[in-house]
């Protein structure tokens, strides 16, 4: 990757990629102040340094028919190496779970989950977290509903 530096017109740019990632170099030049090749040469620029990852559309979950949202904080038999380890690779590879963070306190994760219905996240959670032979234990929180969402990341142009 590379190191890039910042300009206001760049954190122009990335916001309104994060707004919409689908509008046109012209609409993307308009707001970021750069002409339509240097936004072009600009994103090419981003995607390479890494800051830009990838482009995807944001579904809506209740329209698939994933309404249960989940927050699962789950604790390790040990700590070490080799059980966070094992555990991470697992949480990798399932679907249902939508992030997974190690955390301080009396957890050691937090993983956010998404799922149908309750039968299902019932099959999960005994399936694939409590018998995974690094858990120790898992405690459920079910979100009611959804306050805020938004995938924008927060910076202040320099």
């Amino acid at each position: 990757m590379l190191k890039v530096e910042l300009t206001r017109a760049d954190f122009r740019l990335l916001d309104a990629l994060q707004q919409d990632s689908s509008l046109s170099q012209l609409k993307l030049a308009e707001r970021s102040g750069l002409s339509r090749t240097s936004v072009w040469r600009r994103i090419r620029e981003l995607e390479e340094a890494g800051i830009i990852q990838r482009k995807v559309a944001l579904l809506d979950p209740n329209s698939l028919g994933l309404q249960i949202h989940v927050l699962l904080s789950v604790s390790m038999v040990k700590h070490s190496v080799r059980v966070r380890q094992a555990f991470e690779s697992h949480v990798a590879l399932l679907p249902e779970v939508m992030e997974c963070f190690s955390v301080s306190g009396e957890r050691d994760y937090v993983l956010q989950i998404i799922t149908s219905n309750m039968e299902s996240y019932n099959t999960f959670l005994n399936k694939e977290i409590l018998h995974h032979a690094s858990v120790h234990s898992a405690s459920s929180s079910f979100a009611l509903r959804r306050v805020k969402y938004t995938t924008a990341l927060p910076f202040t142009p320099s």
